[in-house]
């Protein structure tokens, strides 16, 4: 049998590798060292490594100390170079329908975009990004009120599940370039909500950056918000400099 190693750091690699470790056996984390995170900005492991000694899953930070048949890349946030891609099978887990997204942030990008369907992309890992070819994808519709948290976590449900049968026999199909789109990094100035945008746009940049960045109103975080019957931008629950959440109503009696 294979040997099926996880290359991940964020939150939905450390989702994929929780859910792929309940069906496969793991052998290694690869992922980023401990860096300085949260607001507090104290050196912690990666939410990937966190899962992986929760799970007892031996963790290593350099290509050199992999071994394994089958690499699972997830969210990982490195390159893997070519003298590492031609030493095994390495399986990217895209939550993407592409060559829609292609890059960093394919689910926020999605959201802001107003896309009312997305999905979940299986495909080799090659040296270009998001371009190698596809062995599985399935689509699905995002929900009017679904934020990002929503979508990664029903894209780690579905990757999982096109993961038994890819692992078990793997074929490619050759991706179109194509309607290939490229979803940046996000960035400080994608966070901020301009009043001068249509309401609809704002409420899809609050749901693309809820519940893991959040959107800024002026000194406010706001993680939640819709469009009102009037058909302005109206915040749901927010959250001021320092403070906790809250609904944005309580937040307006506290400034009273």
């Amino acid at each position: 049998m294979d040997r099926i190693a996880v290359a991940a750091t964020a939150p939905f690699g450390a989702d994929v590798l929780e859910r792929l470790a309940a069906r496969h056996d793991i052998v290694q984390l690869l992922t980023r060292e401990d860096a300085p995170r949260g607001r507090g900005r104290k050196v912690a492991p990666s939410a990937a490594k966190a899962a992986a000694e929760r799970l007892a899953i031996p963790v290593v930070h350099r290509l050199a100390d992999l071994d394994a048949d089958t690499v699972v890349v997830c969210a990982y946030g490195r390159l893997i170079p070519e003298s590492a891609l031609e030493r095994g099978l390495w399986l990217n887990v895209h939550p993407s329908l592409l060559p829609r997204w292609r890059g960093a942030a394919p689910v926020e990008r999605a959201l802001m975009a107003g896309d009312t369907e997305t999905g979940v992309t299986i495909h080799e890992t090659i040296k270009e990004l998001d371009a190698g070819p596809i062995a599985a994808q399935e689509a699905f519709l995002i929900g009017a009120d679904d934020d990002a948290g929503v979508v990664y976590a029903r894209s780690a449900e579905i990757a999982v599940r096109l993961l038994d049968v890819v692992l078990a026999h793997p074929e490619f199909t050759l991706q179109p370039e194509e309607g290939a789109t490229y979803a940046e990094k996000i960035t400080p100035a994608d966070r901020i909500l301009d009043p001068t945008r249509p309401a609809l746009d704002l409420v899809n940049r609050v749901r693309a950056l809820s519940p893991h960045i959040g959107a800024k109103l002026g000194d406010l975080i706001v993680w939640r918000a819709r469009v009102s019957a009037d058909g302005t931008f109206e915040p749901l629950e927010v959250q001021p400099a320092g403070g906790k959440r809250m609904t944005y109503d309580a937040y307006l009696r506290g400034r009273r």
